[in-house]
């Protein structure tokens, strides 16, 4: 948990097949993934689980097993406490990892092997006993790593008395003779504590997986769950998210996940926002709305909230801790049944749209696996104004409650969307809305689908086949499309799609393994009413979120719709899902569901707004209110304002060609901006910041047609984007004058708009540029901008960060952007140099991790074990021929080898000794090289290779 080594993905069933000669003898079948499974229901009904690092190095820090022991009891410890805490979380089971590399290897149970750390009470007995009389499970924590045994300078794996136990020598500080000691300890565990609930397992270790271990333990005890961290194993029943960070909003931790529904999921995170995964001795706050978000938003997505909490020696947690149970125990019970035992609406088990809604909104849903009938609506953020807005996805909405209070509270359904109106009290953390319906409607059954392209074994009839264990898979094609046949010329008014869940929704690195989305950004929509000829009726940018994402049509009367997907939002720094496009399903809709309750607030045909100069109010099938107004100008005569201010003023408007919108404020000086080409009779959102005055407020429109507008505060958090500047990676060049090209990515990522974009660089005083920033008037939801330029140093050069600035504005307000470009002289000994993090290089399927004492603060990990697995770096340039030393800087724990291959040529093995994992070390070996550009691979396909910081020649 607290240490992040490699985890190797090695396939039981390759293992098996290899091995099945040796160990005939083991009864075990072939592992395969039981994604469900009847042991799996009590943890797929329940909402969270208290995940407790503690042991022998839990603060103060005890060298010896007794006197840890000795200060447990001395303190109080007690078992009922720790079930009592997890209680006012409202989790049903409890992961205790003791035998924990960064713990001191402690065993909190009377062994008879010796090893390591083992208590003479029974810790583990009691505490399961304890967690079964109040109906809390407990899972036991097993490493699978012995790199830490000498952390603190004293050995904590004893290989002479396991040695004397086995009667050979073992070596337990090596994975291979840790590997028999902890599968040992597996079946002592089995045979000792048959009511324990199952195994919480970080990573692999090749013994257990040549020894089948994991097939023995669903021999032995069948009604055991087998977890896993951060990797997807065949034969567990979970799979368990740790630690993710950086989605937005931060508590929306699914947005990390990658993992499709049905798998059983757990996302494990700390509660404390700081410090270690194990109490350090400080009192660590709590972030309560980021840990009441992550337990909300998990729920609205079917993962299990692993929180983890650091108890003391004597079990207690500290204040801050106890502080945050003791809210939940408050907080949790009357929401309890939007909660416990339902699944994320917006996937496999239906349900409205999950994700950012009106004004700021942002949420999840949740719903009965056995259907969608009532759902329950959970905002996390607060819209800015008094109405929550989100996607219907055809379902008939019948009554809607808030669940806190029981209040009945107004709504309306048009175009597409459920609102719920005039809402004063909200939650602090989460307002919870019932929602009852009559079901799901007005979708088409029997749509026949084809696509350009499949991979083998995932055909375009599972596009509309109902089923989610299916999927299409453009085999890595694009642009690709699907075609749906509804069987006759008859009207379309939505296509609803739900892409596979296997990636994240942002770029990230996870443990060193590149991760990207594999969703679909830029689209079109064609119609035809024969097969051959084509109309355009759509096109537009898909958000990179989960759940199910919906495209109106407008009204279209057709019998054939070819969804054209252009590309995906994940880039190339991620090969693992680039352009690897898969959908579960896609459903066409015919319709609208319709109330005649409260109509939404600023309806443009709403009848006290003045209609004049030829403007008049139309159908508009897509539209809310089912109408909307077009031509002439629309006069707004009672827009109120709480206070004098600036507000965002979001019209949604109709346009089948880029025009200008005209917005007049109180008759003051208009503000024109232009709405890009969308649809005649389907309406898309722009914004815009307005003045308004306390009270009443006239707003005045023109251009477009409008179906509604909205105001609210000025958002104080900006919209999402990502920068990307090449070359990556420090760049290492000679001393006299340099010259490089850069180039630069603005990519707006959320459902916004930027304004006045430019891009350049700025350089330092004795650089010279050439070429001109670069200018866009704007950038709507996944729009780019990119220049390059020439950089020319000085003589000589010196080191230099040169900023890449991208300026703009949103809602008036002026941001940058900046990415720099490090630029260093090499050493003086060496002729070539570049990092292994260089964008120059192929990565292959290695990963990026952070390295603050390594060359520009990186490495390269996850090297070796697979072909795949590779650093080639292309353009290693010398001007001379002949033989030349290249240096390698690595980082290592152990011993492992590299092999380095020039030119495609044999390779020469390098191997490596060090301690640690953190410390850059330099090794080096000969190499033969020709004038000019050679290509060097750095690879090992057969077993894991060091960390690589850089290479570099003399």
């Amino acid at each position: 948990m607290a240490r992040h080594p490699r985890s190797r993905l090695l396939c039981v069933l390759a293992v098996l097949a290899l091995l099945a000669g040796l160990l005939a003898a083991i009864p075990a079948p072939p592992a395969r993934a039981e994604v469900e499974h009847p042991r799996q229901k009590w943890m797929r009904d329940s909402t969270a689980g208290l995940f407790l690092h503690w042991g022998m190095f839990t603060s103060p820090r005890h060298l010896d097993c007794a006197t840890w022991e000795k200060d447990v009891t001395g303190g109080g410890w007690s078992p009922d406490y720790w079930v009592d805490e997890a209680r006012k979380l409202g989790a049903s089971y409890i992961v205790l990892a003791t035998f924990h590399s960064r713990l001191g290897y402690a065993r909190p149970w009377p062994s008879a092997i010796p090893g390591s750390c083992s208590t003479k009470r029974d810790l583990l007995g009691e505490l399961v006993k304890a967690g079964q009389a109040k109906g809390v499970r407990v899972l036991l924590y097993m490493t699978d790593d012995p790199q830490w045994h000498n952390e603190t300078g004293t050995e904590t794996l004893d290989s002479a008395a396991y040695s004397a136990y086995k009667g050979e020598q073992v070596d337990l500080t090596t994975r291979p003779g840790f590997g028999e000691y902890s599968y040992d300890l597996f079946f002592e565990v089995m045979d000792r504590y048959p009511d324990l609930a199952g195994f919480w397992i970080d990573n692999d270790n090749e013994y257990w997986e040549s020894h089948h271990l994991y097939e023995q333990i669903r021999q032995k005890r069948p009604s055991w769950l087998l977890s896993n961290n951060n990797e997807d194993t065949p034969i567990m029943d979970t799979v368990s998210n740790e630690q993710k960070v950086g989605m937005t909003p931060a508590y929306d931790y699914p947005q990390a996940a990658w993992t499709p529904m049905p798998r059983l999921v757990e996302a494990d995170y700390k509660l404390p926002t700081t410090g270690d995964w194990w109490y350090d001795g400080s009192d660590h706050s709590v972030d309560f709305r980021l840990s009441t978000g992550r337990y909300i938003t998990n729920a609205g997505s079917s993962m299990k909230s692993l929180m983890a909490e650091t108890p003391m020696v004597n079990g207690k947690f500290p204040p801050s801790q106890e502080k945050f149970n003791d809210f939940m125990a408050g907080w949790v019970p009357p929401i309890k049944s939007s909660l416990q035992g339902l699944e994320g609406g917006g996937y496999m088990y239906g349900g409205m749209q999950p994700g950012f809604w009106n004004d700021g909104a942002h949420g999840v849903v949740t719903v009965d696996r056995g259907g969608a009938k009532t759902q329950y609506v959970h905002v996390v953020t607060r819209p800015r104004t008094d109405h929550v807005r989100l996607r219907d996805d055809n379902y008939r909405v019948t009554r809607v409650t808030d669940l806190r209070t029981g209040k009945a509270m107004h709504f309306t359904q048009s175009g597409g969307y459920l609102s719920i109106l005039d809402v004063t009290a909200w939650d602090d953390y989460d307002t919870v809305f019932k929602v009852d319906t009559a079901g799901q409607g007005l979708y088409y059954s029997g749509v026949k689908a084809s696509a350009s392209a499949s991979r083998t074994g995932f055909p375009a009839a599972d596009l509309t086949d109902g089923d989610f264990s299916n999927y299409w898979d453009s085999n890595a094609q694009l642009p690709v499309s699907m075609t749906f046949d509804l069987g006759a010329r008859r009207p379309a008014t939505t296509l609803a799609v739900n892409q596979r869940e296997w990636s994240p929704t942002y770029a990230r690195t996870s443990f060193g393994r590149p991760e990207d989305s594999a969703r679909i950004k830029d689209y079109r929509v064609r119609a035809s009413d024969d097969g051959r000829a084509w109309r355009q009726v759509r096109s537009g940018a898909m958000a990179s979120a989960r759940g199910v994402r919906l495209i109106d049509l407008g009204l279209q009367y057709t019998r054939y719709l070819k969804l054209e997907v252009l590309n995906l939002w994940g880039g190339p720094q991620a090969p693992a899902f680039l352009n690897q496009l898969k959908v579960d399903e896609v459903k066409v809709g015919y319709g609208y569901q319709r109330s005649f309750g409260r109509p939404l607030p600023l309806e443009a045909e709403a009848h006290g707004n003045v209609l004049s100069h030829g403007a008049r109010r139309t159908l508009c099938t897509a539209c809310s209110g089912n109408l909307h107004v077009v031509g002439g100008e629309l006069t707004y005569r009672d827009v109120n304002a709480p206070s004098d201010g600036d507000y965002r003023l979001q019209a949604d408007t109709t346009s089948a060609k880029a025009t200008p919108l005209r917005v007049t404020v109180n008759g003051g000086e208009p503000t024109t901006l232009t709405v890009p080409a969308g649809s005649a009779d389907a309406p898309d959102s722009t914004a815009l910041a307005v003045h308004l005055k306390a009270g009443a407020n006239t707003v005045k429109l023109s251009g477009p047609g409008i179906d509604r507008i909205s105001v609210s505060p000025v958002p104080t958090d900006l919209p999402r984007t990502t920068m990307t500047v090449e070359p990556y990676g420090v760049q290492w060049v000679g001393t006299g004058r340099q010259t490089l090209k850069v180039k630069a990515t603005l990519r707006l990522d959320t459902d916004d708009q930027l304004d006045g974009v430019e891009l350049a660089p700025k350089v330092p005083d004795g650089w010279t540029l050439d070429g001109a920033s670069v200018k866009a008037d704007s950038l709507r939801l996944g729009q780019t901008i990119t220049g390059t330029w020439t950089v020319t140093s000085p003589d000589p050069v010196a080191a230099t960060k040169i900023p890449v600035n991208a300026t703009y504005r949103t809602l008036g307000r002026p941001q940058t952007t900046t990415r720099n470009l490090d630029v260093r002289p090499r050493p003086a000994d060496r002729t070539f140099m570049r990092e292994a993090e260089d964008s120059a290089n192929a990565p292959g399927s290695t990963g990026l991790t952070g390295c603050g004492p390594c060359s520009g603060g990186e490495k390269v990990r996850n090297i070796g074990g697979d072909p795949t697995a590779a650093v080639t770096f292309p353009n290693v340039t010398t001007d001379r021929a002949g033989q030349h030393t290249l240096y390698i800087d690595y980082t290592v724990n152990g011993t492992r080898s590299y092999q380095v291959s020039v030119n495609g040529g044999p390779p020469a093995t390098v191997t490596v000794t060090d301690s640690g994992n953190s410390t850059p070390r330099t090794t080096s070996l000969p190499v033969t090289l020709q004038s000019g550009a050679n290509t060097i691979k750095i690879y090992n396909d057969a077993e894991a290779a060091p960390d690589l910081d850089r290479i570099s020649l003399d």
